[in-house]
């Protein structure tokens, strides 16, 4: 059962006045801000924390720099791409332009063929 029920309003006054003196004691025993264990743990935690955001940084600057080893790969292949699609066109063209020679040149031998007959 409960143990509140049996106590009459004086003990449950002391009780709860004994209960927070135990939490204001708990609490002043613990140590300053000044106290030099506070002040390792401190320091101790700034070290990780700046460890934290020098291996950020690290990270950061290594994907920036792929990003921008990625891109300087991207527009290389892109002017080789177009480099290449220029030297198929002309060559196309040369292809086109012998070939058409080529023709002219049937056609006339043809023609002076048939001249020939006549």
């Amino acid at each position: 059962m409960n143990g509140m029920k049996n106590k009459d309003f004086g003990d449950r006054l002391s009780a709860a006045k004994s209960a927070k003196q135990a939490m204001t004691a708990k609490f002043l025993q613990r140590p300053g801000y000044d106290d030099p264990a506070v002040a390792d743990r401190r320091a101790a935690r700034a070290a990780v924390s700046a460890a934290r955001d020098a291996r950020l940084a690290e990270r950061e600057a290594a994907r920036r720099a792929e990003n921008e080893r990625l891109t300087a790969e991207r527009e290389f292949l892109a002017i080789e791409q177009e480099a290449q699609a220029k030297h198929a066109a002309a060559e196309k063209q040369e292809s086109q332009a012998r070939l058409e020679i080529e023709r002219k040149a049937a056609r006339d031998a043809r023609y002076a063929a048939r001249k020939a007959r006549k």
